[in-house]
């Protein structure tokens, strides 16, 4: 299997992942936005907490949406698809301009693939980026415990506990069976493996969501 990006698949991904990681900025620092409400003072930010943040988001929710897009291609490259991810730019402003406001919805692109495929095939490339995450929530999960264990905070701390988090919603979010998402392609090739993924995913996300 030869795997390869071209230079706007490396831009798109890398704006993605940018904007992803400001719009997560945004919901979480309102600070932000509060002092852009004040005509653009930027002097009672904390550029510390800001930039603080911001690494968070993209060591975060920017690595779970990369690693999820690039599941996906790795997969369809596999099966002898042309695959390639494509930002969709209006939807990131859309993320971006909806963090301002307290909400985030976020569809940064998808990849893109072509050449004949069959239903399992199709259900399989779909099927790689939840899984992904939920693998990622493991890797996050092992520092999450031991912070929790040791009552410690920081950065660590937070990267660990928002990994778990952002990860296991990528994962729910993403096995739902409607419009463009995973779960929809999942479901069309197999029941059975859509619910056995989707259930437990979908229990994790409602728990990562009000218990993290």
């Amino acid at each position: 299997m030869h795997l390869e990006f071209s230079q706007r698949e490396i831009r798109d991904l890398a704006v993605a992942w940018l904007a992803l990681g400001v719009a997560f900025t945004l919901l979480l620092e309102r600070e932000i936005v509060a002092a852009l409400d004040l005509g653009g003072q930027l002097t009672a930010l904390r550029p510390g907490v800001v930039a603080g943040t911001l690494l968070v988001s993209l060591l975060t929710v920017g690595v779970g949406f990369l690693l999820h897009e690039i599941a996906h291609k790795v997969v369809a490259v596999r099966f002898g698809q042309a695959a390639a991810f494509r930002a969709d730019y209006r939807m990131l402003g859309f993320a971006v301009v909806g963090a301002l406001v307290g909400f985030l919805f976020a569809a940064p692109g998808a990849v893109v693939h072509r050449g004949r495929i069959t239903a399992k095939q199709n259900g399989l490339i779909a099927l790689a980026g939840p899984v992904t995450n939920l693998l990622l929530a493991v890797v996050f999960l092992v520092p999450y415990l031991a912070v929790l264990s040791a009552g410690t905070s920081g950065f660590l701390a937070e990267v660990a506990s928002r990994g778990l988090q952002i990860n296991l919603l990528l994962a729910g979010f993403n096995m739902l069976p409607f419009g463009p998402l995973d779960g929809r392609k999942i479901r069309a090739w197999s029941t059975l493996v859509w619910a056995v993924v989707a259930v437990p995913s979908l229990l994790l996300a409602v728990g990562a969501l009000f218990v993290l």
